[in-house]
């Protein structure tokens, strides 16, 4: 781990501190760690990882993005900026809000969006476990955010594609 992805971890640590994972009761921080070996499983680079890191530091641990630039540099706050949702419940419903998001990630780098991808990921094989219900709702909304992540990594995006068909395969039988 290079000492600016360390410095990312620490960051992200601190700034989820307290947070736990909604169906596992898990520290919140285990999610970015795995989103970063997700990324690492494929050709990326460190600002990626940091980005793996600190990806929901603004959204959910509610940094500045002027923080992330002053810490860890511009490419960095950029990467981060694309995958924070841009949506606030004022601008409609679920499926208003989620469109919203999907059109700003839509514009993202492909670094970016592989880490999208990686979140994606992270996040689907618990969802589907644990909330069965909501996992119908949230992989379909994935299955029209994978229709806009055509710039990340080929690799990961069949990942994603693959555990989003088969979730919903598993719960259309139950």
């Amino acid at each position: 781990m290079t000492n600016l992805e360390n410095r990312a971890k620490i960051f992200a640590t601190r700034a989820h501190e307290g947070q736990l994972r909604k169906y596992t009761q898990q520290p919140y921080i285990m999610h970015p760690a795995d989103v970063a070996n997700i990324v690492r499983s494929v050709p990326h680079t460190v600002e990626m990882l940091c980005a793996a890191w600190l990806h929901d530091v603004v959204e959910d641990g509610k940094a500045p993005l002027i923080d992330i630039r002053d810490n860890f540099g511009s490419v960095v706050m950029i990467l981060v900026e694309s995958l924070t949702d841009l949506s606030t419940p004022a601008d409609g419903n679920r499926q208003a809000r989620k469109a919203i998001d999907r059109d700003h990630i839509a514009r993202a780098s492909a670094d970016a969006q592989t880490v999208k991808l990686a979140d994606l990921i992270s996040n689907t094989e618990s969802i589907v476990r644990y909330d069965p219900d909501f996992a119908r709702v949230y992989l379909r909304e994935k299955n029209l955010l994978l229709d806009v992540l055509t710039k990340g990594d080929r690799t990961l995006w069949q990942q994603a594609r693959k555990l989003c068909d088969d979730g919903l395969r598993t719960l259309d039988v139950h």
